[in-house]
């Protein structure tokens, strides 16, 4: 099995706008007005859809159906032995075109519970283009007065009660499950998150959306929103959760470790990443993969999928290079008390 470069996967007709810089950034013909996200390597489907948002592999399979057919040879035996045949990571490319509706997430327990699914929400952001996001509450908020809100659709309000932040190109921002946030427009960001999509809505106007028939997961608001945080995030939070990336195994803070790993390497001549379940995304300069065919060409903008029997990757040339990966299984952790 060898590394594949996997071509755009835009679901078409989304709620908000964006999706230029996308096609900008990949050096593609520019997307139409409602593409605002690319699902790379993708095993899940977008609510209420059977198979929008899966991902097809160049020979024409589904990236799905040949995890299932293969477990082993794409995850490794200890990602199998732990979690079967589920790679436990979505990756998306996006462009908020508009600024995002406050929204929150459900966590892992209460998707099980309530709603049957394997997984909640987690997810994370790298920046390549920055702007502002609004995450985490700045005081208490009680649970009548969150659901006031929302029956009162005041976006305004509800904007303001989140933390404003600007990022820049090169941070990482983790957004655990349950945290209200939203994404500024303008941003361009890669997205690593568990594979669902899941979303409690707490805000819907101006949006081609109808959050009272399907912001509350089909559970109604009063049942939804009890897996909304609702205490205060202080700035000393805030800012371990928005930081710049800096290098090393993973750039998240510790706590995103349960849910997925963010490797960031700047490549200047040769580097090796280690084996394993790997989304890449070459974010800046042109870069080439060794192969036992020879050189794989890597350029800006590129994303790939390295299975688990690709072996260590071996890359050279100058850029920079994201590889999104699932948890470690409990047989590959390694201790990481030196970081937050």
């Amino acid at each position: 099995m060898s590394v594949l470069v996997l071509p755009s996967n835009r679901p078409p007709e989304r709620f908000y706008r964006g999706g230029r810089r996308i096609t900008d950034f990949r050096g593609e013909q520019p997307a139409g007005d409602h593409e605002p996200e690319d699902w790379v390597a993708s095993v899940t489907t977008l609510a209420g859809e059977s198979s929008l948002g899966l991902s097809t592999l160049p020979d024409g399979r589904l990236l799905a159906d040949a995890i299932v057919a293969d477990p082993f040879g794409w995850l490794g035996e200890a990602h199998v032995s732990r979690w079967g045949a589920d790679p436990m990571l979505l990756v998306k490319l996006l462009d908020a075109g508009q600024r995002l509706p406050v929204h929150a997430h459900p966590p892992r327990d209460f998707a099980r519970h309530h709603l049957g699914r394997a997984h909640g929400k987690a997810e994370a952001w790298y920046i390549l283009q920055g702007g502002e996001v609004h995450l985490g509450l700045v005081r208490d908020v009680g649970g009548i007065e969150l659901f006031g809100l929302v029956e009162q659709r005041d976006g305004d309000r509800m904007l303001g009660l989140l933390h404003c932040v600007s990022v820049a190109p090169g941070d990482v921002v983790y957004v655990p499950p349950g945290v209200l946030h939203a994404i500024g427009e303008g941003v361009l960001l890669v997205e690593l998150q568990e594979p669902e999509d899941l979303s409690i809505l707490v805000e819907w106007e101006g949006f081609d959306l109808d959050g009272a028939r399907d912001g509350h997961l089909g559970l109604g608001f009063p049942v939804a929103l009890q897996a909304v945080e609702r205490r205060r995030r202080s700035p000393e939070e805030i800012a371990r959760l928005v930081r710049p990336a800096g290098a090393g195994e993973s750039v998240l803070p510790a706590v995103a470790d349960p849910y997925f790993l963010l490797e960031r390497a700047a490549v200047d001549g040769d580097v090796e990443l280690e084996r394993g379940f790997a989304v890449l995304v070459v974010t800046d300069g042109s870069l080439t993969l060794e192969t036992a065919d020879g050189g794989l060409p890597l350029p800006r903008g590129t994303t790939a999928l390295a299975p688990y029997a690709a072996g260590p990757l071996r890359i050279s040339g100058r850029g920079e290079l994201l590889a999104c990966r699932p948890p470690r299984p409990p047989a590959l952790l390694n201790h990481r008390s030196s970081r937050e």
